[in-house]
C-alpha cells in the first residue's frame, strides 16, 4: 500500500472511531463507497441468509459496530477501506439521511423547499455533508418506534432516502471521486429531528383506522407540489403526488384535483389522467 492510502486507510479509522464515540454504528468502505469487506457466505451455495448471526465480518451494514474494538477489528480485516459508512435507523440516533443527487443539487433543493412549503413544514438547521460530486446529505433523527426504509426519487425527483438497513458516507471519507466533508456551517450541529410532515412522507403509510383533519392537509399539500411543476417536472410531480395519494387512502377523492392541477401546468388531460391511472395500478399492486 502506498503511503498515500496508508494516511487515508489510518484517518478513515480515525474519522468512524471518531463518530462511532458519539453513538453512530459504523462500518468501513472502499474507495468505491461499498462495504470494504466481501461477505463470507459469497461460495456457498444455496445462498445463506445471514445478518451476521455466523459471527464473521463481511455483511455489510449488518457489522455496523460503536464499540471502538469492534470498529478497530473491522478496519484490520479491511486495510483497504478509505471510508466509512454510518448506519441509519439504528439506535441511539436513528439516523435518517436525505440524500440530495449529484445531477443538480440546487434543483434537488428546489424540490425539498417546495414541498415543505407545500405540507407546511419547516426544514430545520442540521448536519450536511457536501459529496465530492456536488451532491449533499441532509442527517435527521427519527423516533424510535418508527421504521423509514430506503428510496430511491420516491420523495421527489433526485431526492432519496436513507433509512434501516441503508448507510451514509461519513464525512472525511474518500472515494474514488474525491473527499466527503462537513458543510462549515453545520459542522458543530447535531442531526436534527425530522418534521413529523416530512416524516409522514417517508414512513410507511399507516392503516386507516379513524377519520381526522390530516387528509384535507395533506391533499392540498399533494395539489400544490402538483401546481408548481415547472416544465420538464409535470408528469414526474404527478406521479409522485397521485402515488402518495393513493397510498394514503385519498386517490379516489383527489383524482380530479390532481388532474385538474396538472392541466393548470400545462399538461394534457388524457396525459394527465393515464399518470393517475399509472399510479393507482402501481399502488395497488405495491400493497
Amino acid at each position: 500500500m502506498a503511503i498515500t492510502d496508508r494516511r487515508t486507510a489510518t484517518l478513515a479509522l480515525a474519522h468512524a472511531l471518531s463518530a462511532a464515540e458519539r453513538g453512530l454504528p459504523v462500518i468501513p468502505l472502499s474507495a468505491t463507497k461499498l462495504p470494504a469487506l466481501r461477505s463470507p457466505h459469497r461460495d456457498e451455495s444455496p445462498p445463506v441468509p445471514c445478518h451476521g448471526e455466523c459471527g464473521r465480518p463481511g455483511h455489510g451494514v449488518h457489522d455496523a459496530t460503536t464499540d471502538p474494538a469492534g470498529v478497530r477489528a473491522l478496519f484490520a480485516a479491511a486495510p483497504w477501506a478509505t471510508g466509512y459508512g454510518i448506519a441509519c435507523g439504528r439506535p441511539p440516533h436513528h439516523l435518517i439521511g436525505v440524500d440530495l443527487d449529484v445531477r443538480s443539487p440546487s434543483d434537488d433543493a428546489v424540490e425539498l423547499r417546495h414541498m415543505a412549503l407545500g405540507h407546511l413544514f419547516g426544514l430545520p438547521p442540521t448536519v450536511t455533508v457536501l459529496t465530492p460530486s456536488g451532491g449533499r446529505h441532509l442527517w435527521l433523527t427519527g423516533p424510535p418506534d418508527v421504521v423509514v426504509p430506503n428510496s430511491a426519487s420516491r420523495l421527489a425527483p433526485g431526492i432519496d432516502i436513507r433509512g434501516a438497513g441503508g448507510y451514509l458516507v461519513g464525512p472525511g471519507s474518500v472515494s474514488a471521486r474525491g473527499a466527503y466533508r462537513l458543510a462549515p456551517d453545520t459542522a458543530d450541529l447535531t442531526p436534527a429531528p425530522c418534521p413529523s410532515a416530512l416524516l409522514s412522507l417517508i414512513a410507511p403509510p399507516p392503516r386507516p383506522h379513524h377519520a381526522t383533519t390530516r387528509p384535507h392537509h395533506q391533499g392540498q399539500g399533494l395539489i400544490h407540489f402538483v401546481l408548481s411543476a415547472r416544465e420538464g417536472q409535470r408528469n414526474t410531480r404527478l406521479f409522485w403526488a397521485a402515488c402518495r395519494a393513493y397510498e394514503n387512502g385519498l386517490g379516489d377523492t383527489l383524482t380530479e384535483a390532481l388532474a385538474s392541477a396538472a392541466v393548470r401546468t400545462g399538461l394534457p388531460e388524457h396525459e394527465a389522467r393515464a399518470t393517475i391511472q399509472s399510479a393507482a395500478r402501481l399502488t395497488a399492486g405495491a400493497g
